[in-house]
């Protein structure tokens, strides 16, 4: 290898180092890793939320077999699985707070109608006996559970995110590559899913 081409590989690999250093410093890896990390923790606040829309045509099955005449209750419940299943949820979500807030408001109307149901079956103690009932209304407890954990934990991941996007100097890299600052849970919202529809008829 001649000098000169020595020289050359030696250039190129000192201004790559560089510009590995350059973006290193100024917060583009950890945009990477953040980025990856918020994707994360959302795809397991849909995954809780896809749990429970699975559970509920069972469950509405089980109740209408003991109250079919509470027809207005388990239709509002069907409907509201059917608009938070059919929500289209990509990528975009996460950088787009109008689509963010439908789907806060599609699944904020399923909580609502599930606790209707929850509060009208009280009123059957055949229903609050049958096995099957018992052993959905556990399940359900436990997937309201952890729809409550994994939002916490999105929450805080695009806290994280948020920071990194504003603070300097890392947001001359976010204006740069068009990273901004992504929607999460509302406080009032947050209030609401806080409150999981009361499932347990063991009493």
């Amino acid at each position: 290898m001649t000098s000169s081409l020595f020289s050359r590989w030696a250039r190129l690999l000192a201004a790559a180092m560089l510009a590995s250093s350059l973006l290193s410093g100024c917060g583009y890896n950890d945009f990477q890793v953040k980025d990856e990390a918020t994707k994360a923790a959302w795809g397991e606040v849909v995954n809780q939320y896809q749990r429970r829309a699975d559970l509920i045509p069972n469950l509405v099955n089980t109740v209408k077999g003991y109250a079919s005449h509470e027809r207005e209750t388990l239709e509002a419940v069907t409907r509201a699985r059917a608009a938070a299943t059919s929500f289209q949820i990509t990528p975009e979500v996460l950088n787009n707070p109008e689509a963010f807030a439908k789907f806060q408001q599609v699944q904020g109307e399923l909580s609502s109608a599930l606790s209707r149901l929850m509060a009208v079956s009280e009123a059957y103690p055949n229903l609050k006996a049958d096995t099957s009932f018992r052993d959905l209304q556990s399940q359900l407890e436990g997937t309201e559970n952890r729809i409550t954990v994994a939002r916490q934990r999105y929450i805080a991941s695009v806290q994280d995110y948020n920071v990194t996007v504003r603070k300097f100097p890392t947001n001359l890299t976010a204006m740069m590559f068009g990273y901004e600052a992504r929607p999460s849970f509302t406080v009032e919202n947050e209030k609401a899913i806080s409150t999981a529809p009361t499932v347990n008829f063991g009493k």
